[in-house]
Formats: C-alpha cells, structure tokens, sequence
C-alpha cells in the first residue's frame, strides 16, 4: 500500500458562532506520528470531531484533503471508508451490538460486495489483535463497550485500529485512564501499526505516552492553531516546565479559545 498524506490548509471551526479552530495547518504523512499537546481549551478535541465531521462543528473555511480528495465533501461513513480513523476520548456504548459483529461489519464497509472477510479469516485475525492487546477474547462477545471500564474502552479503540488499518489515525487522549500496565499495551499496538502506509496524530496532554512511543514531531495547540512545533525533545520540555515559557515567548494571556469548553 503506498503512502498516503492527511493535509489540512487554514481550517477555521465555529461552534455556535464561536471560532475554535482558527486558520490551522498540519500535513501528516503514511510513516509519521505527530503530537498535539496543550492546556485544557486550546481546541484539541475539538479539532478532531471536525476532521471525522461531527454535525455540532461548522467548518467555514480551509481544507482537509486526503490523498488528494476533499474530506470535507464527504458524509462521515465516507470518511472511515476513504481511510481516516478517530479513536474518540469518550466511546459511546452501543447494546445490543457485539463487539465482534461490530468489527466485522466496519470491515466489510470498506470491502466490495462479494469480497467480504470470512468469518474464519476474521476471527484469527481478532484473536491475534486481542492477544497482543492483552484483552480477554469474551471481550469480543460483549456489547459495544458497555460496562467496559476506561481503560477496556481505550484497549478496545486500539483493538478497532487494528482491525480496520485505516491510513490516518487521530488518537484523542487514548491515553486519559490507563495505569502504567495498560499504556504499555495500547502504545505497543500503536507502534505495532506504523508504517509507510499509515499516519497517526495523537492528542495528549501527557509526556508519559510520548515515553513509548516516539512522535516524529510535536505541536503545542494554543488558541485553537498550532503555536509551536519541534521534535520529540519539545514535549519533553512541555513535560519539565509546562506551557508558560511559550506563552511568554509568544505573549499569549490567555490560551484558550471560543467558549472555553474542555477542549
């Protein structure tokens, strides 16, 4: 599979007549993890839900362009089909679908009819993926995260990463409620996925995430656009003395943006 580039050019994001995003740039490319980090809302969250087209958000300007095709033009199935991933900080519970039939049934969407996954093929490749998460497989066999704690619902959002292969991954604070055992795990199935033909943009707050796994480049969100970038050292910085130094660097007051929702 080739290379595959996730680029957005001056996106600017409303919500309710507020701006949150504004006039922001990123380009990820298949082989690259980056990283944005920064305080509680500068917009981060915020950023991803719009990129997978959540309907609360109001994209009035710029582009999300994937491997040459208009993200924007495109209803939010259409998106997971043409590749993009979201790994939700908040994963909904669905009853009364299994996790399994879940999985499977996202992996066909992107199939062409007549070419679906047998069932064979998918439940080896679902007991690989679960061992190497170190989930329980009962855990297939459940309804769609419901009474899965924080972290079984961040495992199980990786274990969907991994079963779907998408090009570009956004990976909203997968890491918020894990212990020090689960986080090993989660970041070893990330690692796990990197390649030249696949992207990933992770939203933490934390350096403890960027110990396992190493990001190419690291971007500081302030304001609801990138204010910042550099190399893996940058987050640990952030990590040793927070974000005042940029904001004094930069003469920002106040970091956040529109309506100061957790972002």
């Amino acid at each position: 599979m080739s290379a595959s580039t996730l680029k957005i050019e001056d996106l600017t994001v409303e919500i309710e007549g507020s701006e949150i995003i504004k006039h922001f740039n990123l380009e990820i490319k298949g082989g690259e993890i980056h990283a944005i980090m920064g305080p509680n809302g500068t917009g981060k969250s915020t950023l991803a839900s719009a990129i997978m087209g959540h309907p609360k958000y109001e994209i009035t300007h710029g582009s999300v362009i994937l491997d040459g095709e208009d993200v924007l033009e495109m209803e939010v199935d259409e998106r997971a089909k043409a590749g993009l991933f979201l790994a939700m900080q908040y994963p909904s519970e669905i009853s009364g679908v299994t996790n399994a039939d879940f999985m499977r049934s996202a992996i066909n969407s992107k199939r062409e009819e007549g070419d679906e996954i047998s069932l064979m093929k998918f439940i080896r490749k679902m007991d690989e993926k679960m061992d190497k998460l170190e989930m329980n497989q009962a855990f297939s066999q459940r309804y769609l995260n419901e009474g899965f704690s924080g972290g079984e619902k961040k495992r199980n959002e990786i274990l969907q990463l991994l079963m779907l292969e998408p090009k570009i991954a956004i990976l909203d604070e997968i890491d918020s409620g894990l212990d020090i055992d689960a986080l090993r795990v989660v970041s070893n199935g990330i690692n796990e996925m990197k390649s030249e033909s696949f992207g990933c943009l992770i939203i933490t707050h934390y350096q403890r995430l960027l110990n396992y796994i190493t990001p190419d480049r690291v971007h500081v969100m302030m304001q609801g656009r990138i204010v910042k970038s550099g190399g893996a050292e940058l987050a640990e910085r952030l990590e040793a003395d927070g974000y005042d130094w940029i904001k004094e660097e930069l003469g920002i007051e106040d970091e956040r943006v529109g309506n100061q929702q957790k972002a």
